[in-house]
């Protein structure tokens, strides 16, 4: 996208600015940890993905171009950052020490999340990324079509499948 293209108000970042650094925090901070917090369940590993994508901002040349929105991009970066915490802890087999207490009928939800979440990280990047914005975020299929490049019918089937195999893992 060239510069004549971009929107007026979608100005790349100047990241070695501490003014613009702070002022993208400010406005997106809280959008980035609920995303986060979404997709890995617990408030300590949101903080850790906001962090990290924040740090990976601060390690970026000098300039980030977040496009059209920045909230946008910095809800798929968390993503991103999500996912890829959930897939260390799954490969790495990391278990949290809540993660083995006794189980009541009130944490049979949390279970069956916890389950979601693991069989989410057995997917594909793209696909995950795709599923957590529809399901977790509530972005709608003509966005994601938008944001992915794709037409709304793909995106749908897309879905569909990312949905059938998501069952099929968690019913092993």
């Amino acid at each position: 996208m060239g510069t004549a293209d971009r929107l007026p108000d979608a100005q790349p970042f100047n990241m070695t600015s501490p003014t613009e650094f702070a002022a993208l925090y400010e406005r997106n901070h809280a959008a980035v940890y609920h995303t986060a917090l979404r997709i890995t369940g617990n408030p300590a590993d949101a903080e850790d993905v906001l962090q990290t994508v924040f740090l990976r901002i601060l390690s970026q040349s000098e300039r980030l171009d977040a496009a059209r929105s920045p909230e946008a991009y910095l809800r798929r970066a968390a993503a991103n950052a999500a996912i890829d915490l959930l897939r260390r802890r799954s490969s790495h087999g990391e278990v949290r020490l809540e993660d083995n207490a006794p189980l009541s009928a009130r944490e049979e939800s949390a279970l069956l999340k916890a389950q979601l979440r693991h069989a989410v990280a057995t997917l594909e990047e793209s696909d995950a990324m795709l599923f957590l914005l529809r399901y977790v975020e509530g972005m709608s299929n003509g966005e994601l079509a938008e944001m992915f490049g794709q037409e709304k019918n793909n995106i749908a089937v897309r879905l569909h499948r990312i949905r059938q195999t998501l069952q099929a893992e968690m019913d092993r």
